[in-house]
């Protein structure tokens, strides 16, 4: 009787470990079942947001689920970070990962996450240059003019950024360097296109996407592109390395899930966003926004995450910028 109920306990005992498995199998193959929600670390109107917009809707339609950008700006974007890395690996939360987040694997001391350990890479989504822009009430119409202007008055233009580590700070702060230039940064936990509208803050090295539309209805005025070549968008805009040799800095947008996360759900989201990703609609509106789309597997993407994380490592300790920070 003794060796029956232990015979018995070991057989419940194996199907209870067991039991895991089948509903996580079930789960992936069902995914989803609910709502998909995207992690944005920046406000409504940024580039990161434009895009996650642009292609949630389609992936919502291409899933059979809704899919929802929830912006949680704050800590240059290392909010929404952890708020994915610490998130349950089921697919249902996102991170819409950007370059910010390969220069917070330096610039950064402290954090309770690492990008490259606790993310897992699904896509990469979006590319596109910066572009400086400043106020029209600045005397310069071109960036040769602006960087004289900058030098001869020392801390007098400010410029804007979506906090420390974002891809506008990194911008002004490599332009500082290899111009030889001294300006004011001012980060914003929000948008700052209506300081800069306003005049409140001078300039903007950042994504074409957020300033585009101004640019062209002559609210702001473009001085040059961070690309290695000139925009097909503003052709007649010159490259900011054609007066700063050497100088290239894009942006670049990606999504990613928790570490866990498992690869059936990983292959999925890959497959679905790749489609969307190849329609020409996308393409073009993408285009209009002065970017490229990407696609590609998990595999290559986690490869140019940390090309980017070595590439921007080496940029803040040869700007010899001072680690940030968490606590």
């Amino acid at each position: 009787m003794k060796k029956l109920q232990r015979r018995q306990f070991l057989q419940f005992a194996g199907a209870a470990t067991a039991l895991p498995v089948v509903p996580r199998m079930a789960w992936a193959e069902n995914y989803p079942v609910r709502p998909v929600r995207i992690i944005v670390g920046f406000p409504p109107g940024s580039a990161t947001d434009i895009d996650m917009r642009l292609i949630a809707a389609p992936l919502g339609q291409e899933l059979g689920q809704e899919v929802l950008v929830d912006n949680r700006p704050g800590a240059g974007s290392n909010l929404a970070a952890e708020t994915v890395a610490r998130a349950r690996p089921d697919g249902y939360t996102l991170l819409a990962m950007t370059v910010t987040n390969a220069v917070n694997a330096t610039l950064y001391q402290g954090l309770s996450f690492d990008i490259a350990r606790d993310i897992v890479p699904i896509i990469g989504t979006f590319e596109s240059p910066n572009s400086l822009v400043v106020n029209p009430s600045v005397p310069a119409n071109t960036l040769s003019e602006f960087i004289a202007y900058a030098k001869a008055n020392p801390g007098k233009i400010n410029y804007a950024s979506f906090g420390i580590g974002s891809a506008p700070n990194m911008n002004g702060e490599l332009l500082k360097m290899m111009a030889g230039i001294n300006l004011v940064h001012v980060p914003y936990r929000g948008s700052p296109v209506p300081d800069l509208l306003s005049g409140q803050v001078q300039a903007f090295i950042g994504p074409m996407p957020v300033t585009i539309s101004y640019v062209r209805s002559g609210k702001l005025r473009a001085l040059a592109v961070s690309s290695a070549k000139r925009s097909a968008v503003l052709p007649d805009v010159p490259t900011i390395a054609e007066v700063v040799p050497g100088f290239e800095a894009d942006i670049w947008h990606g999504i990613g899930a928790p570490k866990g996360t498992p690869p059936e759900i990983v292959a999925r989201l890959n497959e679905k966003i790749n489609v969307i990703l190849a329609d020409p609609q996308i393409k073009e509106k993408f285009a209009n926004l002065g970017g490229t789309a990407l696609g590609g597997t998990p595999e290559e993407y986690g490869k140019f995450v940390a090309s980017e994380i070595e590439k921007w490592g080496k940029v803040i300790k040869a700007a010899n910028m001072q680690p940030v920070s968490e606590h």
